[in-house]
């Protein structure tokens, strides 16, 4: 069985079998680091939004963002031991969103997603994200910048697809979005790191416009 990953998973819902242990465990440091990455995404996520989280794994930005609704959704059933009691758990692949209606969120989100799939698998994904956006909505995506850090691009040996700020941007556009905002260095690479129990810093790393290790970047698009 293939998953939305390009990889193998098993009738229950796992995902490449060892992926969590060894590039997504369990790091209560990273969860610290997100509690400020939410508060930094309310800029562009309101308080009455429905907000749909795809590639969702721990649930790190579903469980601390604040929203009206907030679905998150994994190929791996581990989602729904993740979720928070007010978070909506979905098991499927993400890029076949046909269980929600048109026009149903205000924001999609995903982290670390798109570089796991495949070209035409990264393309139902963007297209079905702008059929279930309403009008007005926005699609946010945080992830890697080959630009930045090239050669620890595949120390994750789960990523299949290379972008850059303007490759990605390009991209969205040939797709149907408009860019509202790219921010080409917006985080370190991984939060794998002996740095990372600094998470105190975050804030000041967000608003500061040097940004030293940065590997990930930030794109938010409307449907155009």
């Amino acid at each position: 069985m293939t998953d939305s990953q390009g990889s193998s998973t098993s009738d229950d819902g796992v995902y490449t079998k060892g992926y969590f242990e060894t590039r997504l465990a369990p790091d209560a440091n990273r969860e610290k680091v997100w509690v400020h990455l939410a508060k930094h995404f309310e800029r562009w996520v309101q308080p009455d939004a429905d907000v749909l989280e795809l590639g969702a794994g721990w649930c790190d930005f579903s469980n601390k963002i604040k929203a009206r609704r907030v679905v998150a959704m994994d190929i791996d059933a581990v989602v729904e031991r993740a979720v928070a009691p007010h978070v909506q758990a979905e098991v499927g692949d993400c890029t076949d969103l046909s269980r929600f209606a048109d026009n149903s969120f205000d924001v999609v989100f995903a982290s670390n997603l798109v570089e796991h799939l495949e070209r035409d698998q990264a393309d139902r994904l963007l297209d079905e994200a702008r059929r279930v956006l309403r009008p007005g909505g926005r699609l946010m995506l945080m992830q890697p910048n080959f630009r930045l850090n090239p050669g620890r691009y595949f120390d994750d040996f789960t990523h299949v697809a290379i972008f850059t700020d303007q490759s990605l941007s390009d991209y969205l556009v040939s797709r149907g979005y408009e860019v509202e905002e790219m921010h080409a260095r917006f985080m370190p690479l991984t939060m794998k790191s002996s740095g990372s129990n600094l998470s105190f810093l975050v804030p000041w790393y967000l608003r500061s416009p040097i940004k030293p290790l940065a590997g990930q970047m930030l794109v938010v698009a409307n449907p155009a």
